[in-house]
């Protein structure tokens, strides 16, 4: 027997925040369970709830892209996260980039904040009984332990894994400025949101040379190396060709030095991490280099050669379910249905996704314990298009996925130009998500 008006929530990270605040939203009491301070996982140090981990970024802030589009819906849907990431975004051209500890903070704040949320700082070894009330589990891409193997029980199976990496963060004060350049890609107007570090050609080579041979933190026995494709480690990438780097990450087109108007071999971007512009990550190079290599590489990039790294890159193994087989679309459990998996523990990749179905975990879980019928957002959304991809994609074998137009329904009629494509997706998806609102609010 459900219990009336209550969820419990395990896990205090993107996901398990907008799970809680969308069921409190629709007035149920929440429960949400989150082990720091108490413990801490390889790839946390802070107290806050909502820590980011990997980058500041949030990707791409426009509407007619499938990351912008999928923002816009949650903040039509009231989402805490979105609420959060906007008060505190730092310069990042059209991507959304946060201060991190400005957003941790405000996302505790606003939790610790609610009436119907109670915190509980505490590690949960037990899946709770999901009959009594449902609960929403959150626990995030690093779930290990009980957990871990309760979860194996119930799936029927292994779970899937891959690795992700962390990106370093330099110093302001310790790049030199003589060196490197502001300009974001394709901006002709204003000095630009990211710092550029240009390479020559034989600078180039020279990098991909010493990064090729660079010692990495070894493996541990039971781990094997499935990279997501899309936050592949730097030097994985290197062993792919020696131009692999330069048509990704440290692609140069679109920056031209605004002075000189020659255009790099090569670049090495940074990205502020906070609003004051004293921190720096640098874009796309997550990395599992050793310490000392990652000090010893990273200083041979024009204008990093004095740099203060204030985190050195890591790698961390994320797991996630084979949602094909075990998800329904209203991201219940098949075989426990008062479960629901929100966060890339379902299968998706990336802060936003990993909210987003934290919001549609929370609307669902609060709908089930107030005994409302659960529903799913439309295929043609970007929610619905990542519902799609958790529960229809091939499970032999299934790979986690940003938000990405590609997973959506086809559009009828002629053929149009991409962009043309991109604006009536988005243009849909945006007036789909305003009639799912109002079926929800009915």
């Amino acid at each position: 027997m459900t219990k009336r008006g209550q969820v419990t929530v395990i896990g205090g990270g993107l996901a398990g925040c907008e799970a809680a605040w969308q069921a409190a939203l629709q007035g149920v009491h929440v429960d949400l369970y989150e082990m720091k301070p108490q413990r801490f996982s390889p790839a946390h140090e802070l107290p806050q709830l909502g820590e980011l981990v990997c980058s500041n970024s949030l990707r791409s802030n426009a509407v007619d892209s499938a990351a912008g589009l999928l923002k816009e819906e949650m903040r039509q849907l009231g989402s805490l996260v979105m609420r959060a990431a906007d008060s505190t975004a730092v310069p990042a051209g059209t991507a959304l980039a946060v201060d991190r500890q400005q957003f941790a903070a405000s996302l505790t704040a606003a939790m610790e904040s609610h009436p119907l949320i109670t915190i509980h700082r505490e590690e949960v070894n037990c899946i709770p009984d999901a009959t009594a009330a449902p609960v929403i589990l959150a626990a995030g891409p690093l779930l290990s332990g009980p957990l871990a193997d309760q979860l194996q029980v119930l799936t029927g199976g292994e779970h899937l894994a891959f690795y992700d990496a962390i990106a370093p963060i330099v110093e302001a004060d310790s790049l030199d400025q003589e060196i490197i350049y502001r300009k974001s890609r394709w901006d002709d107007e204003g000095p630009g949101d990211y710092l550029n570090c240009p390479m020559d050609r034989e600078q180039y080579e020279q990098f991909m040379a010493l990064l090729g041979s660079a010692q990495t933190v070894p493996l541990h026995a039971f781990e094997d190396p499935k990279y997501f494709e899309g936050c592949l480690p730097i030097e994985v990438m290197c062993e792919r060709g020696p131009e692999t780097l330069r048509f990704g990450p440290m692609k140069p087109i679109g920056l031209a030095h605004p002075i000189t108007g020659r255009i790099p071999h090569a670049v090495v971007q940074l990205r502020a991490e906070n609003r004051e512009g004293t921190a720096y990550n640098l874009v796309g190079f997550q990395t599992k280099l050793t310490y000392p290599e990652q000090q010893r590489v990273f200083r041979t990039i024009p204008g990093l050669e004095r740099a203060v790294f204030l985190r050195l890159g890591s790698i961390h193994r994320n797991t996630f379910v084979c949602a094909p087989q075990v998800l329904e679309p209203t991201l219940q459990m098949r075989p426990a249905p008062g479960l629901f998996i929100a966060g890339q523990l379902s299968g998706v990749e990336g802060y936003i996704e990993s909210a987003a179905m934290g919001l549609l975990a929370g609307i669902n879980g609060g709908r089930l314990a107030l005994g409302r019928a659960l529903s799913v957002p439309p295929p043609a959304t970007a929610h619905g298009a990542l519902i799609g991809h958790l529960t229809t994609s091939s499970s032999t074998p299934f790979q986690p996925s940003n938000v990405n137009f590609g997973l959506f329904p086809p559009l009828i009629g002629r053929k149009l130009p991409k962009k043309e494509r991109s604006r009536l997706r988005s243009e849909q998806g945006l007036a789909l998500i305003a009639e799912w609102r109002q079926t929800l609010a009915g």
